[in-house]
């Protein structure tokens, strides 16, 4: 799982899985999923990100982690 933020457009992308998306469904303002070929969800897009989620703080609860990655932001 990875989560991606797009500073120059304000949107968060969680990547659930690798598999790529085939169709997309906005299920609420702001709020898109993707899904692959079987129907399953790959992808959550959250526009307007900073308005709607706490962007400064992630916490992780009761999560089988078995590797960790930080990335730094991108600079433009």
């Amino acid at each position: 799982m990875t989560f991606q933020y797009h500073s120059e457009t304000d949107m968060l992308y969680i990547k659930l899985s690798e598999k790529p998306s085939s169709e997309s469904e906005e299920i609420s303002p702001g709020i898109v999923l993707d899904y692959d070929d079987k129907n399953q969800v790959v992808g959550v897009e959250i526009e307007d990100a900073s308005h709607k989620v706490d962007l400064a703080r992630l916490e992780l609860k009761s999560l089988p982690i078995t590797t960790l990655i930080m990335s730094e932001m991108e600079t433009p």
